[in-house]
């Protein structure tokens, strides 16, 4: 039972919301810049992997299942004999004949051994899918029929897909409710055809309202047609239901995820907490213990996790006999972050806040179910079961999935903490194709610092199946660094500081310049941050996207993918296309960060700024370092005049520059306090991380003294234009060289500007 599952030859089911759920990334539109072509979208072909054998899951053939599914832990479980499948071929028309064949049939039934059970379940994690020889072999081995050996692994096979519905079902019902909380706002809009504030439209958008709003009408039936179709798609049974495989027949509608796992896996609550319990102690000891668990580095400074220190502290078995090699990723950090410790909580709490709150690190979470609430108004002692996708800002990297339980407990008046950890069984039957990660206590100490303070130590300790990373991204991911505890605590303060910038109501005039009143200024801080999550959510690994990769004509790999707006107000309606590039250049980050969001060295790299002027219409603050800021900028030339909105952002970790171009009338009106969430807008931009390599030689730097102790950087670009405003319109080949143009052209002139042409 040691080799991991991930190695099997039945990949998961292909999951038909992925496409249709993406949330799709804005960006900005350089139809003034090419011209693009096109005509209908490109196929998009979606096809199920899944092997059926006769009788088999997803065949129609129920009747072969066995009475009780078992997994290693839940007991014998009875199979029929070989008499009972010979006896099948000599039924006649008799009825009385046909019945007593059947009380015959029940009373040849019989339980597979423990001992059965666990060969068969040894060989089910290498091989769900063993063939002839494997089978006879292992029907001698047992003493049991070849059929019954078939039929054993048909229904485990049967009883995965089944959980893998289930927890689909859940992710998509927690998106219908998003769907439906979205088309609410948008016919809200509808009725409020001007903004209350100041009489000004909220779109730009020229037209008759009555059509607009036939159309939109239009587009939301078919919208839930599709919803209607994915939810059959992906499991013919109703969210909340379980399929008859895996079911006693008696009131599946009303059991819980709980109840289902307790009956697969024989997991129940008191074992659950048991398990959060132990993790709790663990993390509190892993956060606070120093030397010699945790040992400091002469040349990085950060911590090291002594493992054998850590083996000997908590007596951790050595379970990688027998299964792929994994890597151990643990690192710990602390910081101060400025918010009160009930929001906090609640940001943990809640998965939307929480994806909310790291969406450079996730790109999608949800909350499979929900085993305790807690107690009082703050939830003391919840514990939930978790699904996380986490992702670099690159599609080079590939993302982590994890399943895990969190726990969040009140250790006294000024203290909480909150645990991750997975748990054996669960993670993997529900998919054992993507649980390459696992969690072990990892997660946070939460300390009220008072005057709207938190101190926090955070531990991030992970278990990972060992994997190909593309050498450029290779020491940061293998260091620990790009998952690890500085990642999520640089992005938590930053996240924690825009919010205190954001409710501010005295910001000095220094800090708000171009936006005359407060109502304006957080319009445009909300503007900011959706085209930001917007372009975090478009430009990672994630599964919502399909990249293809083509060579620039410099020679670099981009990655393209495509996708359709039907009828998202927040973005422009057509089709999309984004490119993506990421190369290494020997620039420090903070010089490469301070090159790209200068206005007035626009012009040495955009090629739409090219022969015309760029100039500050505002500029607003959002953080303490004079790189976190939004500002508002006007490119003058001959022909028109173009603003462009500009989000920077940067913490010890990451920077990123985000930006897109925007109607001026629709920004104008935001400025003065109006509604922002129906302005279109689709971001492009750059994010920059350290190499992982603080020693490299050779680096452009700011400070010249330091040019053998700051490595350089990896930098990914992302454009997104619009490539036809028909969403029925295809893909064609002049939009691909158009944008392969551009990502080409930009790069040259960066590494011109910067003197690194041979970086």
């Amino acid at each position: 039972m040691g080799a991991d599952m991930s190695n099997n030859n039945n990949p998961p089911p292909t999951s038909h919301a992925k496409d249709f759920f993406a949330s799709p990334a804005l960006s900005l539109s350089l139809a003034g810049i090419f011209r693009h072509a096109g005509v209908a979208p490109p196929h998009e072909a979606t096809t199920s992997n899944m092997e059926v054998e006769d009788g088999e899951e997803g065949s129609g053939g129920g009747e072969r299942l066995l009475e009780e599914i078992s997994s290693e832990n839940s007991g014998p479980t009875r199979s029929r004999s070989e008499d009972d499948f010979e006896g099948e071929a000599e039924h006649d028309d008799d009825d009385a004949d046909a019945d007593k064949n059947k009380k015959k049939k029940r009373k040849k039934y019989h339980r597979h051994t423990a001992d059965q059970i666990r060969e068969m379940e040894a060989l089910f994690k290498e091989s769900p899918h063993p063939d002839e020889k494997q089978r006879q072999q292992l029907s001698k081995q047992l003493g049991l029929a070849p059929r019954q050996v078939k039929f054993w692994f048909q229904n485990r096979r049967t009883q995965i897909k089944a959980i893998q519905e289930r927890h689909e079902n859940s992710l998509l019902k927690s998106e219908i409710e998003k769907l439906k909380e979205k088309n609410k706002t948008l016919r809200e809009t509808i009725n409020k055809a001007c903004c209350p504030h100041c009489g000004v439209p909220t779109t730009s958008r020229d037209g008759a309202m009555p059509t607009e709003e036939q159309q939109l009408r239009i587009e939301n039936a078919k919208l839930k047609a599709e919803v209607e179709k994915l939810r059959a798609a992906l499991g013919k049974y109703a969210p909340g239901t379980t399929s008859p495989s895996c079911s006693s027949g008696h009131d599946q509608e009303n059991r819980s995820s709980l109840d289902f796992y307790t009956g697969i896996f024989g997991l129940d609550k008191s074992r659950i907490m048991d398990v959060v319990n132990q993790a709790m102690e663990e993390l509190i000891k892993m956060a606070t213990v120093g030397e010699p668990l945790w040992l400091r580095s002469f040349e990085t400074g950060r911590e090291i996790l002594n493992y054998d220190e850590y083996v000997k502290e908590f007596a951790v078995e050595n379970s990688s006999s027998g299964k792929p090699k994994r890597s151990i990723e643990a690192s710990r950090d602390t910081g101060v972050v400025f918010v009160d410790l009930p929001r906090l909580v609640q940001s943990f709490l809640d998965v939307n806040q929480w994806k909310e709150m790291f969406p450079c690190l996730i790109s999608k979470a949800a909350t499979v179910d929900v085993i305790c609430n807690g107690e009082g108004p703050n939830r003391n002692g919840a514990v939930q079961l978790m699904f996380a996708e986490v992702q670099m800002l690159t599609p080079m990297v590939p993302t982590r999935e994890v399943y895990f339980v969190r726990f969040c407990k009140q250790l006294s008046a000024e203290q909480w903490a909150i645990v991750d950890v997975s748990i054996d069984k669960v993670e993997d039957n529900i998919d054992a194709s993507l649980v390459k990660c696992r969690k072990r206590p990892s997660g946070c100490i939460i300390e009220d610092k008072s005057n709207g303070h938190c101190k926090v130590i955070w531990v991030e300790h992970l278990e990972c199946q060992k994997s190909a990373v593309h050498s450029m991204y290779r020491t940061i991911v293998n260091s620990g660094l790009a998952f690890g505890a500085r990642h999520w605590i640089a992005t938590l303060q930053l996240q924690c500081e825009r919010l205190v910038f954001f409710m501010a109501t005295n910001v000095p005039m220094k800090d708000s310049t171009g936006v005359a009143t407060l109502a304006g200024r957080k319009s445009i801080l909300k503007l900011a941050q959706r085209m930001t999550w917007s372009f975090c959510h478009a430009i990672g690994a994630s599964s919502f996207h399909t990249w293809t990769k083509v060579t620039s004509k410099t020679g670099e790999d981009i990655r393209i993918s495509s996708r359709k707006n039907l009828n998202d107000p927040g973005e422009p309606l057509g089709l999309i296309l984004c490119a993506v590039c990421s190369v290494w250049l020997p620039v420090a980050p903070n010089v490469l960060f301070d090159f790209l969001r200068d206005e007035a060295r626009r012009t040495e790299w955009d090629i739409m700024s090219s022969g015309g002027t760029v100039q500050s219409i505002a500029n607003l603050a959002k953080g303490q370092d004079r790189g976190n800021a939004v500002s508002i900028q006007t490119i003058k030339s001959n022909e028109n005049s173009v603003w462009i909105l500009q989000d920077s952002c940067t913490n010890p970790y990451e920077s990123m520059v985000v930006y897109a171009s925007v109607d001026i009338t629709g920004i104008q009106s935001v400025m003065t306090g109006c509604d922002s969430s129906n302005l279109a807008i689709l971001p492009s931009g750059f994010s920059i991380i350290p190499d992982g390599l603080e020693s490299r030689p050779l680096v452009i730097t700011s400070r010249q003294e330091e040019k053998n102790t700051e490595g350089g950087s990896l930098f990914t670009m992302a454009f997104q234009i619009l490539t036809n405003a028909s969403p029925t319109a295809k893909l064609t080949m002049e939009s691909v060289d158009s944008v392969n143009t551009l990502v080409s052209c930009t790069l040259r002139n960066i590494r011109t500007s910067l003197q690194c042409e041979d970086g």
